[in-house]
């Protein structure tokens, strides 16, 4: 028997009493999740000087994810020069065994971390170095989506993915975003179909919980929030129609 389906069991309960007010902090309800036995492949991206809230918490829910639904979910840390151990912020050091390949994945999901400390190593310095925007500018095809929480959101915006787009970020960056040509909305998750983007650091939770809605389905999402004793929390603004 699959681990995930003791999970299942253990949090049926609660799963279902969260569904009696299901998602009222969403704008939309999200669209039917593919159903085609293909796996959903999420690379999470991470550079020296990333935040660890903001690597950690959509790893492990999305990677979680993989409990509550029956399509196989893959999730990984990449690095554009990996593999690599990268040095995060508070100096946590990882090992990342996977290399860039956005071509092989369905998510990208990038993080934040080090915006405030322009000497130091983090989203500055990446941008900076330009190799990792660049990259990012490149990755777009049918198929992907880019995600980006906090202030990896100016990576993207770096690469030009947010211009004229809605997006939002942490709320010291804003202005940077919106200046850059962000069309700023005030939401924890901005989802443009292709785009998704959430605020400050504890927003990768509600990040990963919209994307595993969307992607795996309602049930996917409250089987996460009763294991995780967590529930999404804020708006999510999207630009999907509501069905009707």
């Amino acid at each position: 028997m699959k681990r995930r389906t003791l999970l299942r069991g253990a949090t049926a309960l609660g799963a279902a009493g969260l569904a009696a007010g299901a998602a009222p902090h969403t704008a939309a309800a999200a669209p039917s999740p593919r159903d085609d036995g293909a796996p959903f492949r999420v690379h999470v991206v991470l550079f020296d000087g990333v935040e660890e809230l903001d690597l950690s918490a959509p790893y492990e829910v999305l990677a979680a994810s993989d409990y509550f639904t029956d399509r196989s979910v893959d999730v990984r840390y990449v690095a554009l020069d990996g593999p690599r151990t990268v040095r995060a912020a508070f100096g946590t050091t990882l090992r990342v065994d996977h290399a860039w390949a956005p071509e092989q994945a369905d998510l990208l999901v990038v993080p934040g971390g080090g915006y405030a400390r322009r000497d130091d190593p983090g989203v500055w310095a990446e941008i900076r170095r330009g190799a990792l925007p660049r990259a990012l500018a490149e990755a777009p095809r049918p198929g992907l989506t880019i995600s980006a929480l906090c202030t990896g959101v100016m990576l993207l915006s770096a690469a030009g993915l947010t211009r004229g787009r809605p997006c939002t970020t942490h709320h010291r960056a804003r202005q940077d975003l919106e200046e850059q040509g962000g069309l700023l909305k005030n939401a924890r998750v901005v989802d443009d179909g292709d785009l998704v983007t959430a605020g400050g650091v504890t927003s990768g939770l509600d990040l990963a919980l919209w994307l595993a809605r969307r992607e795996l389905g309602v049930d996917t999402a409250l089987g996460l929030e009763a294991m995780l004793e967590y529930e999404a929390r804020g708006t999510v603004w999207t630009a999907r129609p509501r069905p009707a």
